[in-house]
């Protein structure tokens, strides 16, 4: 048999961990310093290094298995040869503050042999962030010298009665004034746009929009809002989108029984099913374990399946309720069929739930 290096020196590492085991005494591998601050550095100069020296105290050979970094942008580079004891080994790290201004603090875990931590190390310092070009900070054209900052503002969820805002930065990058506006293709009636008529040659500002949800007569679920971007009477199809999903806000239940919403499926599975059939069904149990009563808010779906689940519907506390979920085979194409159903209730901690639903259409 073939002896190569590789197993030489495995065979040595074993020798040298049984000897540690049979003697008690300890491997020791002691870095010093175990951290290191690169102070201020420039983002634009590109990535930094430094070295950690760990020097063998102990009386048994020690071999470098792993150093774990706590972020893809810390590398380390070190030796798996055995350091004696009495002799050193060096860790070279390097950290790349490349899209990380501001101030920074990474930790990397030195493991030996034998998989246990023997030390961590830690680097830090501060990132001052290079100059943005126009492009960057505006990456989207919208034609006419018009640069946005971006084309989607996601509200997450929007709270009854409350109102938010967020806003799209804009930059006219051309010589002359431009005419703007913002043309509706989709509005949901919560939204509110501040937006100039008229973007100076040269000239930067923000588009303002801000999601009001009426208490009086709140749409619960899904709101979805989207604008297309004219400059100057022309358009390159940019869309400007806002959405979010409104729900009741959590702060007003406190101090009060609140509902827990529990469903016995977080996959609703039709397997196969024959495209000759008109109609399949299938069913799950929507459950209120809190002490509260459980209103469902909204139901919404993709388009491909129904369901027996309404808005309005109030499950009692501890109480559950059987739901159906129908698909149709014969409406539907050959092969994967897939969607979801997303339940909106005034549960606090989990307002909107969402199951998958998935089937295969086949020919029997």
């Amino acid at each position: 048999m073939k002896v190569t290096y590789r197993m030489m020196l495995q065979g040595m590492i074993a020798g040298w961990m049984l000897l540690g085991a049979v003697s008690g005494v300890r491997a020791q591998l002691v870095f010093d310093p175990d951290r290191h601050d690169f102070g201020s550095i420039r983002e634009a100069d590109g990535a930094v290094t430094c070295t950690f020296t760990g020097v063998n105290r102990g009386t048994k050979p020690v071999v470098l298995l792993d150093v774990v970094t706590s972020c893809g942008c810390t590398v380390p580079e070190y030796s798996r040869k055995p350091v004696l004891p009495g002799a050193s080994t060096r860790i070279v790290v390097t950290y790349d503050p490349a899209n990380r201004p501001g101030r920074f603090s990474k930790e990397l875990a030195v493991y030996a042999s034998d998989k246990r931590k023997i030390a961590t190390l830690t680097i830090g310092g501060t990132v001052i962030p290079r100059p943005k070009s126009i492009e960057e900070l505006y990456p989207v054209d919208a034609g006419g010298g018009v640069r946005l900052s971006t084309t989607l503002s996601s509200f997450s969820y929007l709270y009854v009665g409350k109102e938010v805002h967020a806003a799209v930065e804009y930059v006219n990058t051309s010589k002359h004034a431009v005419e703007f506006r913002l043309r509706p293709k989709e509005t949901s009636g919560c939204l509110r746009i501040g937006a100039p008529e008229r973007i100076e040659a040269g000239e930067r500002g923000s588009i303002d929009l801000a999601y009001v949800i009426p208490a009086s007569n709140p749409h619960y679920g899904t709101v979805k809002d989207a604008f297309e971007v004219v400059v100057s009477g022309r358009s390159r199809e940019t869309v400007l989108v806002a959405h979010g999903i409104v729900v009741d806000d959590p702060a007003l239940r406190r101090g009060k029984p609140v509902p827990v919403l529990r469903t016995s499926e977080n996959i609703v599975r039709f397997g196969e099913v024959d495209h000759a059939t008109t109609v399949e069904r299938r069913t799950f149990v929507l459950a209120n374990d809190g002490d509260g009563e459980l209103i469902v808010r909204a139901v919404e779906t993709g388009g491909r399946i129904g369901t027996s689940l309404r808005a309005g519907t109030r499950i009692a506390p501890h109480d559950s309720l059987t739901v159906e979920v129908t698909i149709r085979p014969s409406d539907a194409d050959y092969g994967p069929l897939l969607d979801r159903l997303a339940i909106i209730t005034n549960d606090p901690a989990r307002p909107m739930r969402r199951l998958r639903v998935t089937a295969v259409v086949v020919s029997y």
